[in-house]
């Protein structure tokens, strides 16, 4: 029985509609009248959407239902899918831990909470009867301001024993504008010993190869081997993993067909880039991981040796079984830049 890691699965959509909608049922009277009946909130829940930013709108709904209170009930539930259904090894779970603070708090309140959430979400994700390893990545988002993303940065430098890397989300459509300002964090990261990934081009609006340098692996990346073809020969250099979630660019829009991944494997294997086959939003999409290799393999994407190669890059590029860290001199040399030394 093959065992299988997922590198890219967001906290907000990885709850399967039917755990999200009983949740509801019991402690949402708004939602629980909207959608007596389940089907009805299924097809909801789970059908495309036009845009990338209309397809992110549904993660505010379950943002806004993952506390601090109720973050053990949803992951353990998570947890014993993704062991029980996926037979998975290995799960980097990442999420924005701004998001699941109290709004009702100042933003400095908010910052101060963070940790915690970070701690009730690395103690609910160890489940004895269900051992997956897993770690966080924090994701700093683009419509959050900047001391709240450095907030983000540091909570994750000082929480190693829960956090492997540090991620950017939020529409890659909306970088461009603060594209400086996500330099600076990332390199900060990088400085302070963290790993990192980012969301880039994902869409036609988010190429930005001023932030690649500073990426340990690609959030998607597709349109790199679709429109931007030479740049693979540096991302096969920097050792660069693409995290591929075929599901998703079919319920954004961003792609018509399973089919036009084809070339994006094709090319990114004849230029010796690695691509781990992820989830993304296995809740949102009800596609669990085999089914997203059982897809592309069976619709001719991708053959058996190349799903081989995709399983083993997996637990290659796993940020939290890869114990190498950038050299100290990089927080000197940060410092420096900014002033702070």
């Amino acid at each position: 029985m093959a065992l299988h890691a997922d590198l890219h699965r967001h906290l907000g959509g990885a709850v399967v509609p039917r755990i999200l909608w009983r949740y509801c049922q019991r402690h949402d009277a708004d939602l629980a009248e909207k959608f007596p009946d389940y089907p009805e909130f299924e097809e909801f829940y789970t059908r495309s959407r036009n845009t990338l930013d209309e397809y992110l709108e549904l993660h505010t709904l379950v943002e806004s239902v993952q506390t601090e209170g109720t973050l053990p009930y949803f992951i353990y539930r998570l947890i014993r899918g993704a062991y029980i259904f996926e037979n998975l090894a290995y799960l980097e779970l990442r999420y924005t831990p701004y998001l699941r603070t109290d709004e009702t708090l100042s933003q400095s309140k908010r910052i101060e909470q963070m940790a915690k959430i970070v701690e009730i979400v690395g103690k609910a994700s160890q489940v004895k009867e269900h051992p997956i390893v897993t770690s966080q990545i924090l994701c700093m988002h683009s419509r959050l301001p900047y001391e709240v993303n450095k907030a983000i940065v540091d909570v994750a430098a000082s929480s190693p024993e829960y956090v492997c890397a540090i991620d950017l989300a939020g529409g890659d459509a909306h970088y461009r504008e603060r594209l400086d300002e996500f330099v600076d964090l990332y390199k900060y990261a990088l400085a302070l010993g963290l790993k990192t990934t980012g969301h880039v081009y994902e869409t036609t609006e988010g190429n930005y190869p001023e932030l690649l340098p500073y990426l340990m692996r690609i959030g998607h990346g597709i349109q790199i081997p679709l429109q931007y073809p030479e740049l693979l020969p540096e991302i096969a250099q920097r050792k660069q993993c693409l995290e591929v979630c075929p599901t998703t660019y079919l319920k954004t829009g961003t792609l018509e067909d399973l089919s036009q991944l084809k070339v994006v494997f094709e090319r990114c294997f004849d230029a010796g880039v690695d691509i781990a086959i992820c989830t993304d939003n296995a809740g949102l999409h009800n596609v669990r991981l085999p089914f997203e290799y059982e897809n592309l393999l069976t619709q001719d994407v991708i053959d058996f040796r190349q799903l081989q190669a995709c399983q083993e890059a997996s637990f290659r590029h796993a940020f939290a079984w890869q114990y190498d860290r950038p050299p100290a001199s990089l927080l000197t040399e940060y410092m420096q830049e900014t002033g702070n030394l």
